[in-house]
Formats: structure tokens, C-alpha cells, sequence
């Protein structure tokens, strides 16, 4: 029902999913790297300005504000704009009702839960501000994730798969390749990455269910370029994103320019994946790294970038409250070696030391109980104990009181290196207390 619901939202908001073929959906879903596959494919559509007036972007999830979820030419929107079409939208589904018979969950009055609510936002957000190209991360899996009411996308592209989110999508790479796939359409290009071959029969029967052959992109085609997010790793998916934005500009008849590529490509900036900051004698390696395939990227990256430098101390900073923790951190350590860290903090994502979260860094999907007895970062604090004694580890419960300690042991020893990962939400976090922003 998970489709034919949307729709119903949909209509109840004004709309039918056949309006938004105007914005000329560029749909990207895949395990890990969708974020920075849209990123890059933005930046580069950016450069044909005089071609292209306005560029949406729906990405999730987000790391400081929900409006960065929904952007128009790389800037997320501006406070008053998002409150007037939340609310255009809230009162439209107040004032509408659905068939009782047809869709018994969905009285007067109610509303779609959190992701729907801001997918229905954006394409209404879209609409009236009249984008013109629009880019769409899938929020889980594809088939049937909130977003595939699109029927005619320009192209559509799959970044590298992982298992993750298996009591959604299954728990075999085939069977979440299987629904990855579902956002494949006839008419549409069909684009994925290397994969590995049980996936990839699996995307190649769902593009043909569409009529579509798929296209596999190799990294090569980004070999030559600068990229403005950090990581080897990147290269695959920029090279997806030249392919999307290829095709796009095919079909709208729009010259194809490499310089322009080229530019997109270097200028383009991700925050939280790959990021350096340096403030004053720290140096901090952020990435929200958070499956296993994620935290083997983002570990070989801090790795290539770190292993010649010789600070006086190293810092872990680390939090995983959902998915298998301890797994994660024992992985982390395994493919980071032979790097070692003299400290290790692991805290929950609680922002604030008087308890509060920032209001947009709010989630639902973990237990207070467990957060307020620090469960999951004892646990993993035992099991960093087991992988290296030597590290001096940190159990604290909350994000400002990790940096307040980070600050004090660079006080004590001078030039120190953070690695700060195993999570979006903790890195939103931390970028909320690093830049000070209690509001």
C-alpha cells in the first residue's frame, strides 16, 4: 500500500503524480553514496546556469536543519518559504479526506508520517517555485519508498549496494538489489555502478522488466577529475553522476560541456562526508559513516589522508545507537589499522550537556532508556577494550561534553587529529556544537 497511499496523499494535496514530470526528475537511490552522487550531479548542473534556472535537491537525512533537505540551487530553503509550504500542505490534508473503503488508515485530518510529509513538501515546494530540474535521493530502499510516485524520470541511478536496512528491503544483497531496482522506468535510462554480480543480474532484470537495458558506469570516467569531496571512493560516485547528468542534459537538449564538468566536479561541497576542519591546534576528520561498507571507506580515507603525520595525540570520537554497534567499531578498528588511537570517546547523540538535542537533531528511532544509561556506549567501550587496551577510553553523554574533553586534551598535548564517525546523527551533532549554534 505504500505507493498507492503517496498517491493518495498526493491528490489530497493537489496534486497527481503526473505534475511533477515538468521538474525533470533526475532519481538516485543505492546503500551509500546517494548523498554525494546527488551533490556532485547538482554542482555540475549548476554550471549551465543560463541553460537551467533553477535546481531542486531532495536529499535526506539531514545534519543541522531539516531545510537542508530540501534545496533550490545548492542553498537549502530560506526559513519563511519552508514555513509557508509546511503549512500549505498541513492545512490542504486537514481539510481533504479519503475514501473510507479504499484507504480505511487515512481519516480526516491525518497526516503521512515524517519522510512522506517532507517528500509531499518538496514537490509542492517544486512546483510553485518552478524548478526546472529536480534531483531525488530515495530515503530506503526504492520500490516502494515515498519517492517512486515518479513516473518519468530523465534518468535514473543506483549507487554502490550494502545490506543495510534489512528488515525493510531483506537481507541478501540480491534481495535489496531487488528493490533498489524499483525505480527503474520505461522511458527513462537505467544506471548503476559496479556491483557485485548477484546485484547486478538482479538490477539488470528489473531495468529490463522496464524495457531499459542498464548501464554499468565505471570510476574510470572520473579518473582524470579534481573532486570537491575527499576519498578515493568518491570517484565512483562522480563518475555516476557525469553519467546522470549526461543523460539529463540529452534530454533537454541542452550542449553537454566538460569544462563544465570538470568545474562542477572540483566546486562541489558535501558537508559531514569526508570533511576536514581545523580549529586551532585540532584537526578534525569527519565522515557519517555508518554501515560496514561506509565505515571501510571512510576508515581507508582517514587512513591515506592521516598515515604520514605524526600528531602528538589521535582521538576517536564515536557513536552507533541503531544498528549493530559493537560490529561496526570492531570493524572500524580492523581496517583503520595499523593507526592507532590514544584516545577513544564514545558518546551518545545527545547535543547538549544540559540534555537537549538541537530541535532538528531529534530522532525517534532510539530508546531514551539506553541513551540515558549510556547502554550502547559501555558496550562499546568493552569492546574497544578487547580490540586495544591501550587507548584511554571515554564513556560521555553527550556531544558538547566529547568536545569540551577533546578541547582539554589538546590544551594538555597540543596538536591532536580527530576522527569523528559511525554516524550522520552524530555528526550533525557535532557540527551544531563545533560551530556553537544552540538556537
Amino acid at each position: 500500500m505504500a505507493i498507492p497511499e503517496m498517491i493518495e496523499w498526493t491528490r489530497r494535496i493537489g496534486y497527481k503524480p503526473s505534475d511533477f514530470n515538468k521538474l525533470n526528475i533526475i532519481h538516485v537511490t543505492g546503500t551509500k553514496g546517494k548523498g554525494s552522487t546527488c551533490a556532485f550531479t547538482q554542482s555540475i548542473l549548476s554550471q549551465y546556469s543560463n541553460k537551467i534556472n533553477k535546481i531542486g535537491l531532495y536529499t535526506s537525512p539531514h545534519l543541522k536543519s531539516v531545510r537542508e533537505r530540501i534545496r533550490i540551487n545548492g542553498q537549502p530553503i530560506a526559513e519563511e518559504l519552508f514555513t509557508k509550504y509546511f503549512f500549505e500542505v498541513w492545512d490542504n490534508l486537514s481539510s481533504t479526506e479519503s475514501n473510507a473503503s479504499k484507504f480505511p488508515q487515512m481519516d480526516k485530518g491525518m497526516k503521512p508520517a515524517y519522510f512522506k510529509y517532507l517528500t509531499l513538501l518538496s514537490f509542492h515546494v517544486f512546483v510553485k517555485e518552478g524548478v526546472d530540474t529536480a534531483i531525488y535521493e530515495v530515503g530506503v530502499g526504492g520500490e516502494y519508498d515515498s519517492t517512486n510516485i515518479i513516473e518519468s524520470p530523465t534518468v535514473t541511478g543506483v549507487t554502490a549496494l550494502g545490506i543495510d536496512h534489512t528488515f525493510m528491503l531483506g537481507n541478501t544483497i540480491d534481495e535489496i538489489a531487488w528493490n533498489k531496482g524499483g525505480i527503474y522506468k520505461h522511458g527513462s535510462k537505467a544506471f548503476s555502478v559496479n556491483q557485485p554480480i548477484d546485484a547486478l543480474k538482479v538490477l539488470q532484470n528489473r531495468a529490463l522488466e522496464k524495457d531499459e537495458i542498464l548501464t554499468i558506469i565505471d570510476e574510470s570516467l572520473a579518473k582524470d577529475y579534481e573532486l570537491g569531496i575527499s576519498g578515493d571512493f568518491q570517484r565512483q560516485n562522480a563518475a555516476l553522476a557525469i553519467a546522470l547528468t549526461n543523460e539529463h542534459l540529452k534530454k533537454l537538449n541542452v550542449e553537454i560541456d566538460e569544462f563544465k564538468t570538470i568545474k562542477g566536479l572540483k566546486e562541489t561541497f558535501w558537508p559531514g562526508r569526508c570533511q576536514t576542519i581545523k580549529k586551532n591546534n585540532i584537526t578534525y576528520y569527519i565522515d557519517g559513516a555508518h554501515t560496514k561498507e561506509s565505515v571501510d571507506a571512510s576508515s581507508n580515507w582517514y587512513k591515506s589522508i592521516t598515515f604520514d603525520k605524526h600528531p602528538q595525540t589521535r582521538v576517536l570520537l564515536f557513536n552507533q545507537q541503531t544498528r549493530d554497534a559493537t560490529a561496526l567499531v570492531s570493524r572500524l578498528y580492523n581496517q583503520i589499522n595499523p593507526i592507532k588511537f590514544d584516545h577513544v570517546i564514545f558518546t551518545t547523540n545527545v547535543t547538549w550537556s544540559s540534555g537537549n538535542y538541537s530541535v532538528d537533531l531529534i530522532s525517534i528511532n532510539t530508546s531514551k532508556d539506553a541513551v540515558d544509561k549510556l547502554q550502547v556506549q559501555t558496550e562499546l567501550s568493552n569492546e574497544w577494550n578487547k580490540l586495544d587496551s591501550n587507548s584511554k577510553r571515554y564513556v560521555l553523554h553527550d556531544i558538547e561534553s566529547s568536545i569540551n574533553l577533546i578541547e582539554s586534551l589538546s590544551a594538555k598535548y597540543g596538536e591532536i587529529e580527530v576522527f569523528v564517525c559511525g554516524s550522520l546523527h552524530l555528526v550533525g551533532g557535532f557540527l551544531v556544537v563545533l560551530d556553537g549554534d544552540k538556537n
